[in-house]
């Protein structure tokens, strides 16, 4: 299922913080209360998220995704990495852009290394949050092509989480349809019928700093990784 807010209501963001804020007030009128996990997507998710956590007094973490650009077009995601070792593959966009199995390999090896240092930038000797029963909300700025999301979730459906949410504030329509199929349901505030990008939608889109994220996961419910 996909939830998304009557359009009237909101139609841009000023900034993440504004977006998690009216994200949250979506998912506070949902029955989702208990043995809640929030996990955002950094870099540009977390901001979002710690807004989320913090409407539901929920615990916030991090799951590390990078996405796999096609060479020379890096914003074009053909594919995903997650932290547990999931890959997601756009064999659509490998096939179109001719992208050759060397270059694949390449650029995985190269954001799999990327993600380990992301791992040790913002988790440290943090060990990860425990999934297996809990309510676990995804949070990210929006989606595009879903290549990363879609990869969180793989990687966390190994874990037995309870449920799965995707909350986003804005996303393309056919991309929420397509990732209700994946996890227990969707919530996303805007799908514009005319997408075009997730900075679009945000008066104020500007790149999130490995500082920022580290601020606000310190700054967030304390003992995220190991609840009581």
């Amino acid at each position: 299922m996909v939830v998304s807010a009557d359009s009237s209501s909101v139609q841009y963001f000023a900034d993440r913080r504004d977006a998690g804020r009216r994200l949250a007030q979506s998912i506070a009128q949902r029955d989702i209360k208990d043995h809640l996990l929030i996990l955002g997507l950094p870099r540009g998710g977390i901001p979002v998220a710690y807004e989320v956590a913090r409407e539901l007094k929920a615990p916030l973490d991090v799951w590390l995704v990078r996405k796999l650009g096609v060479p020379g077009h890096e914003e074009l995601a053909m594919g995903a990495l997650a932290s547990g070792g999931a890959k997601i593959m756009n064999e659509d966009v490998v096939r179109s852009m001719g992208v050759r199995p060397e270059s694949i390999d390449w650029v995985v090896a190269k954001e799999y290394q990327e993600l380990k240092r992301r791992e040790q930038e913002y988790r440290g000797e943090r060990p990860l949050p425990e999934i297996k029963g809990r309510v676990v909300i995804l949070v990210d700025d929006g989606l595009a092509t879903g290549a990363s999301m879609r990869a969180a979730l793989k990687d966390l459906g190994s874990h037995e989480p309870a449920r799965l949410i995707v909350a986003v504030p804005v996303g393309a329509p056919e991309v929420c349809r397509a990732l209700s199929r994946e996890a227990s349901e969707v919530i996303c505030l805007l799908q514009p019928r005319f997408f075009n990008a997730v900075g679009n939608w945000y008066q104020k889109f500007t790149q999130t700093t490995d500082q920022e994220v580290r601020d606000l996961l310190s700054q967030a419910q304390p003992d995220a990784a190991n609840p009581a």
